[in-house]
């Protein structure tokens, strides 16, 4: 039977969602639980690759199981017991045949957390960019502005070592939030380049710092150069809230 498993972790110790040549990550873990569980190779896909360091808490992963006496439930049960504490799997259905969890998602959901304050807070060290200096976030939610909409984003886009067809993508919203010392930045989108999420924040926060001008994201997008945009945000800031499908 197809299955839907939603999937939250502490992106610290992992190498990113997907199987890589050197580091552990999330995928690999799941995979080898499965497996213990079923006794063969049960393959996943994820509805993203997260990079390495960048959390989730609401990834989606497919897969075929073919032990259908197994209940969903008793699956997820079976998988927390075997995983690290650092990766949870909140939830698995029924899904229907032929789900693929990246090719079938429409929207993608993350959350990018900064601390504005003098001292960083170790407590939130793990899962916040500490940025001591006052921001404007008046001046940052006009340029955040700029970035809604269908736009080719090479300019805030790193090369992750493989070809992409295209590098146009369309964001839904972009929007900033206070809660109390910390600066909120919700982007959701259609689909993310590499560190692309990361650039726009970083491009931001230099915005908010006076280091550029507000209105000068529509240039930046437009002249399609990585080396005139702000550096790339901290990979543990960022968290992939939810995928949305059909």
């Amino acid at each position: 039977m197809r299955l839907r498993m939603t999937v939250a972790y502490d992106g610290s110790g992992y190498a990113g969602w997907q199987r890589v040549a050197t580091g552990v990550a999330v995928q690999e873990k799941i995979e080898e639980a499965l497996k213990r569980i079923g006794g063969q190779p049960a393959p996943i896909e994820g509805a993203s690759r997260t990079d390495r360091g960048v959390h989730a808490s609401g990834m989606v992963a497919g897969l075929d199981w073919k032990h259908p006496r197994m209940r969903p439930m008793d699956l997820r049960r079976a998988l927390n017991a075997l995983l690290p504490f650092d990766l949870r799997i909140l939830d698995v259905r029924r899904a229907p045949k032929g789900f693929h969890a990246r090719f079938d998602a429409k929207r993608k959901l993350y959350l990018y957390r900064i601390q504005n304050a003098p001292v960083a807070d170790p407590l939130r060290r793990g899962v916040c960019w500490h940025v001591p200096h006052a921001l404007d976030l008046a001046a940052m939610r006009a340029a955040a502005a700029a970035f809604v909409g269908r736009h080719d984003f090479s300019a805030v886009a790193a090369n992750p070592g493989y070809a992409r067809a295209s590098m146009v993508r369309t964001v839904r919203r972009c929007e900033i939030r206070k809660r109390r010392d910390e600066i909120l930045f919700e982007v959701e989108g259609d689909g993310f380049l590499y560190k692309m999420v990361r650039t726009m924040v970083g491009t931001l926060v230099e915005i908010g710092g006076g280091r550029r001008a507000a209105d000068s994201v529509a240039a930046l997008l437009a002249s399609r150069d990585r080396r005139r945009a702000g550096k790339t945000a901290p990979a543990h800031g960022l968290c992939l809230v939810k995928v949305f499908y059909r």
